[in-house]
């Protein structure tokens, strides 16, 4: 089973939050959690509980593989849902969204 590194998830949080233009000031205000602790988070000093795992994943809008493993890759269920009609999609723009979506992804999981 492979273990949880702290300081990663950290680092994707702070990432994220920097990202979003917010302060940790406004990010733990959103999730109800000090800035002192968020700060702690984020350098991977402390770990969290639950309940603030999820406050963090829902404000920072994104789900719980790209924090704990950096895993920003949607189902293609996910993706397919975009479009109206998946079995009649536009091919080139699905085509260009997959690459985006893939090339994001290869950044996230560089950095």
């Amino acid at each position: 089973m492979q273990e949880l590194d702290y300081l990663k998830m950290g680092e994707r949080i702070r990432r994220i939050r920097k990202a979003k233009g917010w302060s940790q000031e406004t990010l733990a205000k959103k999730c109800g959690i000090s800035m002192n602790f968020l700060g702690k988070v984020e350098r991977g000093d402390r770990k969290m509980s639950l309940d603030t795992f999820v406050r963090l994943c829902i404000v920072l809008e994104t789900d719980a593989d790209a924090l704990l493993w950096g895993i920003i890759q949607p189902p293609e269920t996910v993706v397919q849902s975009m479009w109206k009609d998946p079995g009649k999609k536009d091919s080139d723009s699905y085509a260009m969204y997959i690459r985006i979506m893939k090339s994001v992804a290869d950044i996230m999981n560089e950095a």
